[in-house]
This record gives C-alpha cells, sequence and structure tokens, in this order.
C-alpha cells in the first residue's frame, strides 16, 4: 500500500465508521432496542475492516520507485553537521 492509498483507506474508514455509527444509533432508538444498535454498529466495523484492511489493488495506484543498490551507491547519503552554538544562552 502506497502513501495516497493509505490516506484513502484511513478516509474511507472514518467515513464509513460515522455513517455505520449514525446508522446504528438510529436504528437502536427507532426499534428501542440496544442490541440492534451494538449488532449494526458491529456489521458496520467489521464491513469497514474488509474493505480497508486487506492491500487491495486500488490503494496501490501510485507506487513507490525505489533506486537499485547500484544506484544508491553513486549518490552518496547527506552528512548531518551539528552546529556546537547555542541559542539565546544567558549568563
Amino acid at each position: 500500500m502506497d502513501w495516497q492509498g493509505q490516506k484513502l483507506a484511513e478516509q474511507i474508514m472514518q467515513i464509513m465508521l460515522l455513517v455505520f455509527a449514525v446508522t446504528a444509533f438510529v436504528a437502536g432508538y427507532v426499534l428501542g432496542s440496544f442490541q440492534m444498535m451494538v449488532l449494526v454498529y458491529a456489521g458496520g466495523v467489521t464491513l469497514t475492516g474488509l474493505i480497508t484492511i486487506p492491500n487491495w489493488p486500488f490503494f496501490n495506484r501510485h507506487p513507490l520507485n525505489w533506486l537499485d543498490p547500484s544506484e544508491a551507491e553513486k549518490h552518496p547519503k547527506p552528512q548531518v553537521t551539528v552546529s556546537s552554538k547555542k541559542k539565546g544562552s544567558k549568563k
């Protein structure tokens, strides 16, 4: 799953859970049944998991292009420099 696929999966998950929560509340309220509310929400959570957890092909529309090891050796890693100056030190 690529980065944009992860974002899409999270957006789908949030929307589906919200829709099923509202639907479950309304169904439970109208029917006067707490059990029905819990069953509708549990079904929604299960369906949401089945849609968003597996690595479906539509979550891989923007694959990352990795460098070959030979190409990585041609480009040196950036060096991190540490500054010894302290900012804002008062005596």
